[in-house]
């Protein structure tokens, strides 16, 4: 477990582990094996070599490829010369690759060769006659003779291979601060473009530092980080996690069910973070084929709401004690969590209490705290919260007020023990003849459906109610059901306001690259397609009337 320190940065934490645990193995990746000496070594290689190239303090280095350990390399290497990661999810397609490199200014970005299917040089080569600040792109891995445009990754740590021991890389890599920009993440883009959030040093290692005094990680540790390290989830709370203690990291290049329960059992992994859905892919796998999870200690599960359920069976079927997190980018990520020796039923059912550190609060439109028990906006305020919006300064203002609080958007409610639950986002709430009601109240309930694999709410203008709610539904394979099933199913057992009074069946979620689906897309979608007749409003029949839930048929 680390000691409270928030004036390190990223590489601090690097150079602390080479020179205390040198041959403690860092990373697995496949069959290479990485201590942390290693790591540190080829990271001051990287970072001369970017300093011989050009690249200085606060200049933007983008970072677009898969959970190679190169991107690892790079996390480090970027931090110790004081420049500014920009992270590239790397399901973009050129026009958003090019507004993230184009809006964040970046000199130089660093990809591989084509991996999992995925062309980043011929991107690249598309969108950047377009970029005129991309001066560099490096390449890890093969690149075409005739490309000499291109700068190999190896080249580069070869140019580095010398000057990282000399006086002036040393004075040139101790000119960055812990208040200085690290990385400027770029938001999913739900509710439109993409806003890119600035987070110092200082917001990184504290928040990872007070994650880890409640999943206590030890040097013992080996995480399994099957999320992507474009997103906070996995550069900061798989790699920069992991460093606060020197556990091993051990990623993987996408997310298969299989191939992770396998690293589990071959690696003897004791932590694994993930999003709910991942978690449920391993538990669907577990059904048919025994793997060995017996090592897993603890993990953070968050991105979305994770069922109870879920939660239960990854505690009795894997062995894995997970905490229930919640937070957002522009937090650092994390706001509230489980600690592991929480009661049972909160770790359930409840997104835990606010990091140690950390201030929250509940709060009313007007900003003022709501009673205890009541749904308002969640605020948070403290050492991880971001400088900001970058090049937005009016996004800014409006998400960070005066006083120094982070308005979240989200919406919630605490308990008499300090707890916190998510109910939903203040902008997806809808108001249904003044009643209100939280999609992922609703969506929680009829993913209940056994019919049921998937379900967005949104709401659509109604004359009489001022707006009804309306679901998008993917259906479970092998099962049948209409919109109409649906609604009689739910009549009776909860409020009628709640019940959608329009139901896509087998429209396709517009989701995020992240996993979040646009419900900003997908009002839009179905306000379409009732606009021109092709989905009719529903009525429930009073045929099917049920209370309590009785006789109601649920996936088990």
């Amino acid at each position: 477990m680390a000691y409270k320190d928030y004036n390190l940065t990223i590489s601090d934490l690097l150079e602390r582990d080479a020179m205390v645990f040198p041959t403690k193995e860092a990373v697995v990746v496949g069959d290479r094996r990485y201590s942390y000496f290693d790591l540190n070594e080829e990271a001051n290689r990287l970072a001369a070599g970017l300093l011989k190239m050009g690249v200085r303090r606060d200049d933007k280095v983008a970072i677009w490829m898969h959970n190679l350990y190169e991107w690892v390399v790079a996390w480090f290497a970027v931090a110790k010369i004081g420049a500014v990661v920009v992270p590239m999810d790397t399901w973009y397609k050129p026009s958003e690759a090019e507004y993230i490199m184009g809006h964040s200014e970046s000199v130089c970005v660093i990809t591989s060769e084509e991996t999992e299917g995925v062309d980043f040089i011929s991107m690249i080569d598309a969108v950047s006659p377009r970029l005129p600040n991309l001066e560099h792109v490096i390449v890890v891995g093969r690149i075409p003779p005739a490309r000499k445009d291109l700068t190999p990754y190896q080249s580069l740590l070869q140019w580095g291979r010398d000057w990282k021991d000399s006086l002036s890389f040393q004075e040139a890599i101790r000119v960055k601060g812990v208040d200085d920009v690290a990385f400027i993440l770029y938001t999913s883009g739900t509710t439109g473009k993409p806003k890119g959030a600035m987070l110092t040093h200082r917001n990184i290692t504290s928040n990872a530092i007070e994650v880890d005094l409640v999943l206590r990680i030890t040097r013992d540790d080996r995480v399994l980080i099957p999320v992507p390290f474009s997103h906070a989830f996995g550069s900061i709370l798989g790699i920069t996690l992991a460093a606060v203690n020197a556990a091993t990291m051990v990623p993987t290049i996408g997310f298969d069910p299989e191939e992770s329960l396998r690293m589990i059992e071959k690696e003897g992994i004791t932590i694994c973070h993930g999003v709910p859905t991942m978690f449920i892919r391993m538990l669907n796998v577990l059904e048919h084929k025994d793997y060995d999870t017996s090592t897993l200690r603890t993990g953070i599960v968050a991105g979305a709401p994770c069922p109870r359920e879920v939660m239960e069976d990854v505690m009795d079927i894997m062995g894995c004690n997970l905490s229930n997190a919640y937070g957002e980018t522009e937090a650092g990520p994390i706001i509230t969590a489980n600690r592991l020796d929480d009661p049972l039923e909160k770790r359930l059912t409840t997104v835990g209490r606010p990091l140690p550190g950390l201030e929250a609060h509940i709060v009313d439109d007007d900003n003022k705290p709501v009673k205890q028990g009541d749904v308002g906006e969640i605020v948070a305020r403290g050492v991880n919260i971001m400088k900001g919006y970058f090049k937005d300064t009016d996004s800014t203002d409006t998400t960070i007020d005066k006083k120094g609080w982070l308005h979240t958007g989200d919406l919630g409610m605490m308990d008499e023990e300090g707890f916190y639950y998510i109910v939903g986002r203040k902008k997806d709430m809808l108001i249904v003849g003044g009643f209100n009601v939280y999609p992922p109240e609703v969506e929680a309930y009829f993913i209940e459906h056994p019919g049921v694999l998937d379900i967005s709410i949104v709401g659509i203008p109604d004359k009489d109610l001022g707006e009804v709610p309306a679901a998008a539904v993917h259906v479970t394979p092998g099962e049948s059901l209409t919109g109409q099933e649906l609604i009689d199913w739910a009549y009776g057992d909860i409020a009628s306001a709640k019940i959608p009074r329009y139901v896509a069946i087998g429209h396709e979620l517009p989701y995020s690259g992240r996993g979040k689906v646009q419900k900003f897309i997908l009002r839009d979608q179905l306000h379409e397609l009732i606009e021109g007749k092709e989905l009719d409003k529903l009525v429930p029949t009073e045929a099917k009337k049920k209370k309590g839930g009785k006789g109601k048929a649920k996936k088990k």
